[in-house]
């Protein structure tokens, strides 16, 4: 089984977070994913502080470093480690974009929790690009029922800067990529606590 990666997690670092907790939600992923592949009860919640706090979170399933899933969840009224479970299972099986993940793949799936901050909206209309820092921010765009969100780290992995990572985001949504230029247009950013094996 994967351990978590040496320096643990990227972009921002969630204070109320330990070392020991994101350690355990990533043992419990992947011990949910195991469970859930082989039709087994889902594992009982860690019992570590991190598990209880109240947190929006994405699991993200990859294989050979390529997306095999990515489902979250941005509101923030559950425990992590609930969104964790729910959301481990979800990457795995309804991510519409991916058949759903196989127990023969297991061994070779690694998993990514991406904990989010509570969303701010972004003040000025039009927005100014050079308030999003690319890397450390993530994006929601969202015009009546399009909405569209990207976590931090894509803009990363894409080499984007903000004025991409907003057309990106608008187009996630369904909107034009210049959608955020109009003021019916809302932009959202949160940071997130990223941590892998």
């Amino acid at each position: 089984m994967p351990t978590p990666s040496a320096g643990g997690s990227r972009t921002i670092g969630d204070p109320d977070l330990t070392g020991a907790d994101r350690a355990a939600l990533l043992r419990f992923a992947r011990a949910t994913l195991a469970a859930h592949l082989a039709g087994q009860l889902l594992p009982p919640l860690p019992e570590v502080p991190g598990a209880a706090l109240r947190r929006g979170a994405f699991v993200t399933i990859t294989e050979a470093g390529a997306l095999r899933g990515c489902v979250g969840r941005v509101a923030d009224e559950r425990p992590l480690g609930d969104v964790v479970r729910e959301m481990t299972v979800a990457a795995a099986r309804d991510d519409p974009r991916f058949a759903p993940v196989t127990p023969e793949e297991l061994p070779r799936l690694a998993l990514e929790i991406s904990v989010l901050t509570a969303a701010a909206p972004l003040p000025l209309v039009p927005v100014d690009p050079a308030r999003i820092v690319a890397g450390r921010d993530g994006l929601i765009v969202r015009r009546g029922r399009h909405v569209g969100l990207l976590l931090p780290q894509v803009a990363t992995e894409y080499h984007w800067g903000p004025e991409a990572f907003l057309a990106a985001t608008c187009r996630k949504a369904g909107l034009p990529p210049d959608a955020w230029r109009e003021p019916d247009t809302e932009v959202l950013t949160f940071q997130a606590d990223v941590f892998g094996e």
